[in-house]
């Protein structure tokens, strides 16, 4: 069993850091109501504690994406509202009408079978219809929309419409045209659909203006301290630290290589430092030569390429004494941001987040910072 004095590798999550953020996007959002996204195990930072520390900031409003998120959600937040965006199939409607929840409507399809499910149950359903407004990903496209807005008193019967949904393709980039199209488009949808409160912006699209809030934002990356606009400063607190323990220390001369296939070769004398972490705990490979840690305040490279279970740091240039067994080293956090980390693993702040593996143990603090 793990013990946090022999964790080699660790994710710090900070709960107070990530209700801070939440009251955050509230004034950004308001008047509109924040509900907060808590797919992908929350974001990869554990569903239950999250789901409980956004309850006791006020959230009555959860977002995931499978059907059995859902129904784990609905055991820890028995009064939510919970939807739930792959929307519907004839298996999972026995499990969406027992756990009370809302099924994000994506095609004629799913909302006739919605609707027939309710029919022959003899009650209503609550529903929310999502239209694809330009993501071409999930939701109604715009022939589907016409023929459901010449339809909608038949097509919804046994349905109470509670919401109706588009996304941003663009809202990491404040000045993108496709912003204003896709905002026109949802504005367009909206008047030909019964009325309903309406959910257009995630986390970016809060950040863009008031035009994009409507009723409802759905916040995931900012809560969870991710910037969605990054080439702008991040607005949010903290939330992850990525740390790893280091197992040896040792010198190298110079012409010596280090790691798989020696891709990194050393023109002079150097110290390493060899991490317990590795691709197996989700550091991706991509990082090798590019990326970064913080170790005692310092930054040291990460040299050669990333293996399953290790990785290794240049300490030529750390204080002496610092870099040693047993010393932690920041992989993101507050010295490194997300974003920084994300980059030089060649992706995104959401997919280094989630990609933290189960192997790594979560430590939960309850102060925004450690």
């Amino acid at each position: 069993m793990s013990h946090p004095i022999y964790d080699l590798a660790r994710l710090t999550v900070r709960l107070g850091a990530i209700a801070a953020n939440y009251r955050l996007c509230q004034r950004l959002a308001g008047p509109a109501a924040v509900a907060g996204v808590v797919k992908a195990d929350g974001y990869g930072l554990g569903m239950a504690p999250v789901a409980r520390v956004l309850t006791a900031a006020g959230c009555d409003t959860f977002f995931v994406a499978r059907v059995s998120e859902g129904v784990a959600l609905r055991s820890l937040s028995p009064e939510a509202r919970i939807f739930v965006l792959d929307g519907v199939c004839p298996q999972t409607i026995p499990v969406l009408a027992a756990n009370r929840l809302t099924p994000v409507l994506n095609s004629l399809e799913e909302i006739a079978l919605w609707s027939a499910a309710a029919r022959a149950a003899n009650t209503t359903y609550d529903a929310a219809i999502q239209v694809d407004v330009g993501m071409n990903r999930l939701g109604l496209p715009a022939y589907e929309l016409s023929t459901l807005a010449a339809e909608a008193k038949s097509r919804l019967s046994g349905l109470r419409l509670v919401l109706i949904v588009g996304h941003l393709a663009c809202a990491d980039d404040r000045e993108a045209a496709a912003n204003h199209a896709q905002l026109d488009r949802f504005r367009a949808a909206l008047a030909m659909l019964p009325p309903a409160p309406a959910s257009l912006a995630a986390t970016g699209g809060t950040m863009l203006n008031k035009a994009y809030t409507f009723d409802l934002v759905r916040t995931g990356i900012g809560l969870y301290g991710g910037n969605p606009q990054t080439p702008h400063s991040n607005p949010f607190h903290v939330v992850a630290s990525l740390t790893a323990r280091v197992l040896q220390v040792h010198r190298v001369d110079s012409g010596e290589s280090v790691g798989y296939g020696a891709t990194h070769r050393f023109a002079a004398p150097a110290t390493l430092a060899t991490l317990a972490l590795g691709y197996a705990d989700g550091l991706m490979r991509s990082i090798g030569g590019r990326g970064a840690v913080a170790i005692g305040g310092a930054r040291a490279p990460i040299v050669g390429r990333v293996s399953m279970d290790l990785v290794t740091i240049d300490v030529s240039d750390v204080p002496p004494g610092v870099a040693k067994a047993g010393a932690e080293a920041e992989f993101f956090g507050e010295t490194i941001s997300l974003e920084s980390f994300a980059a030089a693993s060649n992706t995104v702040n959401y997919e280094a987040l989630v990609a933290v593996g189960p192997r790594v143990p979560r430590r939960y603090v309850d102060g925004a910072v450690a």
